[in-house]
């Protein structure tokens, strides 16, 4: 139906709004592939949406039956557009000043094994970790709330490591608590829960999705 003419056109201003190529160059040394330069209006997307704008981008065009192969190579948006964005809360600085680290890179890790420790363990080897040098540890992705080590209790025994260790060499340590999970209410809960034990860091995996990662995103800066 995409390409169907019907009356409605006459009611909104097509031409306006309509995608346009404006140069299609071929890809050298490769036959039939062409490099498709294509530009949309600003209006076309909501202010502030990654969802939408990768909807826009992304989602229809690729699902066209007429076009045998598609990648996208790059994207370039107005700074209107881009103001729209939050961005960064804070920066390299700010988390510089948090850890009161200045004039070399931080040092971080992930625990290992990444799955299969009990929360004491993993508790235990971001003692260790931290004691031994490091700045930070994270978790890994794949680590959520597993019947071997539920959340709850990782970030308590992994917070116990931070503190312990921040006293032992009297600088001060971070560890990343993964929040990931099934629903954003989970997400919410997690993450309030990692403040609440003291943590000022989390993280999320980018598997949650563009506007579970923007949700989180303005939660943490309340």
């Amino acid at each position: 139906a995409t390409w169907t003419v019907v009356w409605t056109d006459l009611l909104t201003a097509c031409d306006l709004y309509r995608a346009k190529a404006y140069r299609v160059d071929p890809v050298p040394n490769v036959a039939d592939q062409y490099f498709a330069y294509i530009a949309y209006d600003i209006d076309l997307f909501e202010e502030g949406s990654i969802a939408n704008l990768t909807a826009s981008i992304i989602g229809n065009v690729f699902g066209f039956k007429a076009v045998k192969a598609l990648r996208l190579e790059d994207m370039r948006m107005p700074v209107a557009y881009l103001k729209t964005f939050q961005g960064p809360a804070t920066g390299l600085i700010v988390e510089r000043e948090r850890m009161d680290k200045f004039g070399r890179p931080f040092l971080g890790a992930t625990v290992k094994p990444k799955l299969g420790l009990s929360g004491k363990n993993y508790g235990r080897v971001v003692y260790e970790g931290l004691k031994g040098g490091l700045d930070f540890l994270k978790d890994d992705e794949n680590i959520n709330s597993q019947p071997f080590m539920r959340w709850r209790e990782r970030y308590l025994y992994s917070m116990e490591g931070v503190n312990k260790a921040s006293a032992a060499a009297g600088e001060i340590k971070g560890h990343y608590l993964n929040v990931t999970a099934a629903t954003m209410e989970d997400m919410y809960e997690r993450a309030e829960f990692s403040k609440v034990v003291g943590s000022i860091i989390c993280m999320i995996d980018l598997v949650i999705g563009y506007t579970a990662i923007q949700s989180m995103a303005i939660w943490a800066r309340k």
